[in-house]
């Protein structure tokens, strides 16, 4: 079958049965391999994207591999009558990596939007000793996810307005250190924050600002939740992002990388947050499930075996430096930490330049008109990394090349 042939069925199965909300994909993927993967006409790709940072150890890691057909042939869904050693297992390892300890909690869901839902109804149970704390504070241009409670507290109007009213008591309040000081009072249950805004492009929170919202949460008895779902799980150099800034939150949403591409998210609680949950509050009919929280525990062991954590500080240097060597005049700034990246642009070229990486057999992604998003599997290797910035480098040359053939016709 040739390729157009191979790629316009694919395309008209995909408009014929899945539903509208879903955009038309670019390719169709049929295998991936490390930090690769393959289309169904056989075309080649470097992946910088990881599922969006979900892709943890590549595509095919032995480590999971083994994982999922090993425990498949033991035992894959009990419901949550039943407890499973990989269960337990892995909550004493997010207890241990968060830092959350023996007061820590850990409740199971199946992505990141459940684990922020989970999040939002802790908030709730956060009502003060008069029932005055009503308040849910999150940031502008924040994102959480797209279930209802997960998007009231998504900061992006865009996305909200089909589905309005949204659920009541949520505000969103610029990202500054002012911002907080003004808003927060006794009225305010919680505040949900990213550390590193991944859908907004990748954009860093101020100087200062983590550290002024865990003083004013603690000082009017708010709990501070921290969303790492895309920043957590040593992408960012640290297991978690708060943790290179010297506090602890109250709880912590994690998924995406969790378990490398199974489908898993958890809310970790710590201190005091942990005994607001009682019996019968919350549940997931598949939260916790002995397949995903099996893969999990061997994502994660074999993150910390190769010691990724540490290698993502020197591998995003290596990236920053590559970008930054590329000297393209359409390359504004570059943000982020670790191997969550965003790449700040001079105009609305952010799909030109994303679609021209594609062309050239690189995926990244465009989360808006004026950024790219670099987040490639933890296991990246040096001589990748020098791969995908050469592939940027003729990228950003062809964008810039159109946009002069471009500006010349208009002045003609």
């Amino acid at each position: 079958m040739s390729t157009e042939t191979q790629t316009e069925t694919w395309n008209d199965r995909f408009g014929a049965s899945l539903m509208r909300s879903l955009t038309p994909p670019k390719i169709m993927l049929e295998r991936g391999q490390g930090c690769r993967v393959w289309d169904v006409d056989g075309n080649e790709y470097l992946d910088f994207l990881a599922g969006i940072a979900v892709n943890s150890l590549g595509h095919a890691h032995p480590a999971l591999v083994e994982a999922i057909s090993d425990q498949a042939a033991k035992l894959v869904h009990v419901s949550n009558y039943f407890a499973t050693p990989p269960q337990l297992e892995l909550a004493e390892r997010l207890k241990r990596i968060t830092g959350a300890g023996e007061a820590g909690r850990v409740y199971f869901g199946n992505s990141g939007a459940e684990a922020n839902e989970a999040a939002f109804k802790l908030a709730r149970l956060n009502k003060g000793t008069d029932g005055r704390k009503t308040r849910i504070l999150a940031l502008k241009q924040g994102f959480h996810g797209r279930t209802m409670g997960a998007l009231a507290l998504t900061g992006k109007p865009a996305l909200q307005e089909d589905f309005l009213p949204m659920v009541p008591g949520v505000e969103h309040i610029d990202s500054t250190v002012a911002a907080l000081e003004e808003s927060i009072d006794d009225t305010v249950a919680a505040l949900v924050i990213e550390p590193i805004k991944g859908e907004a492009g990748v954009v860093d929170l101020p100087e200062g600002f983590l550290l002024a919202a865990r003083r004013l949460t603690e000082e009017h008895g708010a709990l501070l939740i921290l969303d790492e779902i895309q920043t957590g799980v040593g992408r960012t150099g640290n297991w978690f992002a708060f943790q290179g800034h010297g506090f602890e939150p109250d709880a912590v949403t994690v998924a995406k990388g969790i378990a490398g591409g199974f489908p898993i998210g958890a809310l970790v609680t710590f201190g005091w947050a942990s005994d607001l949950f009682s019996a019968g509050q919350h549940g997931s009919t598949f939260g916790g499930n002995p397949l995903g929280t099996r893969v999990a525990n061997a994502v994660l062991a074999e993150i910390e075996r190769a010691d990724l954590v540490a290698g993502a500080v020197t591998k995003g240097e290596r990236i920053r430096a590559g970008i930054a060597g590329i000297a393209s005049p359409l390359v504004e700034e570059v943000r982020g930490t670790g191997l969550l990246i965003g790449v700040g642009l001079t105009g609305p070229i952010g799909p030109a330049v994303n679609a021209a990486a594609l062309e050239r057999g690189l995926i990244i992604n465009a989360p808006n008109e004026s950024s790219l998003r670099i987040a490639p599997p933890l296991i990246v290797s040096d001589a990748e990394i020098d791969e995908f910035v050469s592939i940027l480098a003729q990228s950003l040359a062809a964008v810039a090349a159109e946009q002069g053939t471009a500006t010349q016709e208009t002045s003609a």
